[in-house]
């Protein structure tokens, strides 16, 4: 083959020349910023363990903040929300050539509108709630999307719809349809017999007249529950959600002020939506031979 062949073959014809922006991509950093925002600040009451504004206990943007559907792979489902907004803000603001920037930006919004649309439809549905903070995020990762859509240049026509979507819908299902298997496996029940320093623990939380207050359908009280085993029936707790989510809080929960589950309430300082690991009920207690739990 002549060196002439080869130049014509590696040649980019002038349907594959695209441009180079001259300027961050700002409506798309704009909406980024907006959801970085939003899950920031969600993701700051996850680890701080502070009530998220208009959301009361027991009400349906709680349930949905306190579901086993708000954390992903141990970190708070709204981390990864302001991971996937921080990288369209880096798309945005550093991608500058146009046809790299679209398919990157159009990718990372779709897959973020598929797993918005799962996390919406369970909350609509499983948990029979919603979430305002959840549905504005959507409603941004939406907007995204529609608006990288408009913004696919002319020389990008020639690549079809189908080709562009379907690869990637088939990777969201697949990964969706994953996590939902692990979002709904049963939870194993404590067996066996009580262990000893356990169970000496929880009489001990109930004779120092700690309370416990939290919800049957809230996970991570039954993950504060499953700490202790079989001794868990002994612990002082009291159910805030008699009548299940989205139905009005026990009075003896509103009296005490709980606003989020789980709460611990030890020699009056209240330990809020956290759980809390046996080392620390008992050094908070002062139950003696806590160092030896682990």
């Amino acid at each position: 083959m002549s060196k002439k062949t080869k130049t014509r073959r590696t040649t980019k014809s002038p349907s594959e020349t695209f441009a180079v922006r001259t300027s961050p991509n700002w409506p798309l950093l704009a909406i980024s910023i907006l959801g970085m925002a939003l899950s920031g600040y969600l993701s700051w009451t996850a680890f701080s363990g502070g009530a998220v504004q208009g959301c009361s206990a027991g009400g349906g943007c709680d349930t949905v903040l306190t579901s086993r559907w708000a954390t992903l792979l141990g970190l708070p489902t709204s981390l990864w929300g302001l991971l996937a907004y921080a990288g369209l803000a880096g798309i945005a603001l550093f991608v500058r050539r146009s046809d790299k920037q679209w398919s990157y930006a159009w990718t990372a919004a779709f897959f973020g509108v598929c797993y918005s649309v799962y996390l919406t439809f369970v909350s609509l549905t499983i948990l029979e709630s919603a979430c305002p903070y959840c549905l504005t995020s959507l409603a941004l990762m939406t907007g995204a999307l529609a608006l990288v859509t408009w913004q696919r240049r002319p020389e990008m026509a020639h690549r079809s719809w189908g080709w562009l979507a379907g690869p990637r819908a088939v990777l969201a299902a697949v990964v969706i349809l994953m996590l939902h298997a692990n979002y709904v496996a049963p939870q194993p029940e404590p067996l066996g017999p009580e262990d000893p320093m356990i169970r000496a623990l929880a009489e001990h939380l109930s004779d120092e007249g700690v309370l416990f207050y939290g919800a049957s359908w809230c996970p991570h009280c039954q993950e504060q529950k499953r700490l202790f085993g079989a001794s868990a029936s002994r612990l002082p707790y009291i159910e805030c959600s008699p009548a299940g989510p989205n139905t009005p809080q026990a009075p003896s929960c509103s009296r005490a002020g709980v606003q989020s589950y789980p709460t611990w309430i030890i020699n009056g300082r209240a330990y809020v939506g956290e759980v809390m690991t046996l080392s620390q009920l008992a050094s908070a207690t002062g139950f003696p031979g806590g160092a030896d739990f682990k």
